[in-house]
């Protein structure tokens, strides 16, 4: 299958947050780490517009931009930065298999997984369109900008009650578009929507098309999913909250995960079951999913990385 061989001290997987941070921790270290970027290089803030709540940008900065700093930070030190992706890896010996594009593969001493999440999305053309011009996937992210404004959200579990009433306290109106005549949220937080005036729910109600002026989001036209009735809601946001997907297929079989595919980690540590295999980032986070909170799981991948080097002797 492979016909190239390489041996590498530090091999990262993905380019995100968390893996430009580990990259720069790796570098600094000498572990002359080298980093298969995945097809979407710089990860899912690639498609976010303006990222305000990440410390060092006080005027705020798009998110590509900032994955470009990131990029720029890690090739600085040394980190040698190959577009592509991981294909298949081999867990079972001391030294790590890892296969780029089917074709090549790398030997790695440690592996540092940052390859994140993927936001799901409803599926609707006009639902890409806007993304970022008013549809958004994190609430915490982007709600801010949507202050005094009216907005949508869909889901109907702890998630989506959770975003719900956080964009509550920012927003005039929040419509929530709920598929059943039910949530899936826990009792506590639904009675925390329930309980919150300005939150609106529609029940039975789904998204047909996110309405717009070519420009950014106008508003959502729903219909409810009994009695095919459709009405238009003028709102400026539209927030998708049905889950992400990690991107770990790869990966099972060789390091445990739970029910919804997350990588788990050992307590209070990056460090899986495998030796010298390390998770940082949105592919083990499920709950905070947040720029700053991959970066820093991606300093403790590389330091962890770093101490099983030096206690293996391979520095």
């Amino acid at each position: 299958m492979a016909e190239e061989l390489e041996h590498v001290k530090c091999l990262i997987i993905g380019s995100g947050p968390a893996g430009y941070t580990a990259a720069i921790y790796a570098a600094r270290a000498d572990l002359k780490p080298v980093m298969i970027t995945g097809m979407q290089m710089g990860g899912q803030l690639t498609q976010t517009t303006d990222v305000e709540n990440f410390p060092g940008y006080p005027g705020g900065v798009m998110g590509p931009e900032m994955m470009e700093d990131f990029r720029k930070q890690a090739e600085r030190f040394g980190t040698d930065i190959r577009f592509g992706y991981v294909s298949a890896v081999d867990f079972s010996g001391p030294i790590h298999k890892v296969i780029v594009d089917d074709t090549k593969t790398i030997l790695a001493d440690t592996v540092i997984i940052s390859t994140g999440a993927s936001a799901k999305y409803l599926g609707l053309e006009s639902e890409q369109k806007y993304n970022g011009f008013g549809v958004s996937a994190c609430a915490v992210c982007d709600g801010f900008f949507f202050k005094n404004q009216d907005v949508a959200i869909v889901g109907a579990g702890d998630t989506a009650a959770e975003e719900a009433t956080y964009l509550a306290k920012l927003c005039n109106k929040v419509y929530m578009l709920v598929r059943r005549d039910e949530f899936r949220a826990s009792k506590a937080m639904v009675h925390r929507v329930l309980n919150t005036p300005n939150i609106e729910i529609l029940y039975n109600t789904e998204a047909k098309e996110i309405l717009g002026d070519e420009k950014a989001v106008t508003g959502v036209r729903v219909f409810n999913n009994q009695t095919n009735e459709e009405k238009d809601i003028p709102v400026t946001g539209f927030f998708v909250a049905i889950g992400h997907k990690p991107n770990t297929d790869i990966f099972a079989g060789w390091l445990d995960m739970d029910d919804t595919g997350y990588l788990i980690t050992n307590p209070d540590s990056t460090s899986t079951k495998v030796p010298g295999v390390f998770v940082s980032g949105d592919a083990q986070d499920k709950v905070f999913r947040q720029a700053i909170t991959a970066a820093g799981t991606g300093c403790m991948a590389a330091l962890e990385a770093e101490r099983y080097l030096a206690a293996k002797e391979y520095q």
